[in-house]
């Protein structure tokens, strides 16, 4: 397992994120050594979602007004249907999105998370996979869309769904531990 000592990882997320989407990535940064903080632009605690069924609700370490992606040195956003549809229409986690893919920092995505990215520009031209349903935005908004498991582009690794996640933890922990990826080409797993 790469060493994550040091790392700093936001995990942006709203309310109505898919509850596994998170605590299993976070789960697999906590014990790689990572320092792991929930951002959200509610105050106090973010509820999950386990598909259609409210989930449990956890601390939000910094508030998204407060959060500044220089203090960080990898992004997770996990999927759920109703957490990256509140994310894209804020410009703050629009912007601190790009913020961390406009630097080279590596953003780890599952699910229906590609939306924040779709909203913040910067899947032209990247190879990624998703949800089936984000298929066609992803296509629109100039992404390389695969049906795969996991895929990696330099730093940008993207899941589809819950059952991938194993997957997903290995290719993640591999790019968070390698830092900062310069854009070329894409490499699948």
């Amino acid at each position: 397992m790469p060493d994550l000592t040091g790392k700093k990882v936001a995990i942006l997320v709203a309310d109505g994120f898919e509850q596994v989407e998170m605590t299993g990535p976070r789960e697999a940064l906590d014990d790689a050594g990572a320092e792991t903080k929930i951002v959200s632009p509610k105050d106090d605690q973010v509820e999950g979602w386990n598909h259609y069924d409210k989930g449990d609700k956890f601390p939000v370490d910094v508030r998204l007004s407060d959060a500044d992606a220089d203090d960080f040195d990898a992004l997770l956003l996990p999927g759920g249907v109703a957490n990256p549809d509140q994310l894209r229409v804020k410009p703050e986690a629009v912007e601190f999105v790009r913020s961390f893919v406009d630097s080279g920092k590596p953003v780890a995505v599952i699910c229906h998370g590609p939306w924040t990215l779709i909203e913040a520009d910067v899947v032209r031209g990247r190879k990624i996979t998703s949800w089936p349903s984000v298929r066609t935005d992803l296509i629109n908004a100039g992404a390389d869309w695969v049906d795969q498991e996991c895929v990696v582009d330099n730093g940008l690794v993207s899941s589809r769904k819950p059952a991938d996640i194993p997957a997903f933890n290995k290719k993640m922990l591999e790019e968070f531990a390698e830092g900062t990826h310069n854009r070329g080409r894409a490499v699948t797993g």
